[in-house]
């Protein structure tokens, strides 16, 4: 399924106006007309969504207030296993909560960089520095405005990027993937969690999330990207479905899925069909 419905440009303005409305509202969901709801575009319990799908509450408790939106799919930053003296980057860092985490890991010597294309999100990430570095005893994490399609970040100069449910967030990803190999050094990685399809949707549900600035309106099958990242210039890869985040979504009644329940057949679940997504590469 894509999004060629709409041009990258429209879809690109109204998930940046659905996440300036999350970011306006304190990371409350911003609702259907702008966000949906769940997972990347909030509106749960980002607590307990964040320590069923693998982060540390004791970690994550150390951060800056409300750094944690409930905006995840899974855990990149625990996938990356991140060295003293690295540098790393994070794409549609939001408030910053995987750029904090990543900080300690990276150390004194290394640095983050998060990106993100939304005015309203870097803004706050940013008031959240100082807390950081009062709690951490560090100053290595800083954000850009930038768009994922064309980064902020100089050629071969990134060890690791990172991110959290926002690739499948762009209508045309094959110019992401370019970018994060152009971005990494030789041998350079990929640690990333997404949202991406077991299978095609049928097409009256399909049609349904497009109406949607959500994670599953912009998913597209997990060998379709394979495709991206071999073209891209990635070897190594692993691609790693895992359930848990969809089937978390579908018990707390979210509407999003909720709505897709709605429209399958009797006895399908979204999780049939969608899932979150462990992405690992490296590039050549």
């Amino acid at each position: 399924m894509t999004q060629q419905t709409r041009t990258s440009e429209e879809v690109r303005n109204q998930v940046r106006e659905g996440y300036a409305n999350i970011a306006r509202s304190g990371g409350a969901a911003a609702g259907r007309s702008n966000c949906g709801s769940g997972g990347c575009c909030g509106g749960v319990d980002a607590e307990a969504l964040a320590t069923h799908i693998g982060y540390d509450l004791e970690e994550i408790q150390k951060l800056p207030d409300a750094a944690n939106m409930g905006l995840s799919c899974g855990n990149p930053t625990a996938l990356a296993a991140l060295s003293p003296g690295e540098v790393v980057e994070d794409l549609g860092s939001g408030w910053g909560f995987d750029c904090f985490l990543a900080g300690p890991r990276v150390g004194a010597t290394g640095r983050v960089i998060g990106i993100d294309m939304t005015p309203e999100m870097l803004e706050l990430a940013r008031r959240n520095v100082p807390v950081y570095t009062e709690r951490s005893g560090l100053a290595n994490v800083e954000f850009r405005l930038g768009e994922i399609e064309h980064l902020p970040v100089a050629d071969a100069s990134v060890d690791v990027v990172l991110s959290n449910c926002v690739i499948n967030l762009t209508a045309d990803k094959a110019p992401v993937w370019k970018e994060i190999a152009r971005v990494l050094k030789p041998g350079g990685r990929v640690s990333i969690s997404d949202i991406a399809l077991l299978r095609e949707l049928p097409e009256d549900v399909a049609a349904e999330v497009q109406t949607w600035v959500g994670c599953v309106a912009g998913a597209i099958r997990i060998e379709d990207t394979r495709g991206l990242l071999e073209e891209a210039g990635f070897t190594d890869i692993e691609l790693t479905p895992k359930d848990n985040y969809v089937r978390s979504l579908e018990a707390a009644e979210d509407p999003l899925y909720v709505a897709i329940a709605e429209l399958l057949g009797k006895g399908e679940m979204p999780h049939d069909y969608v899932t979150s997504l462990d992405i690992s590469a490296r590039r050549r």
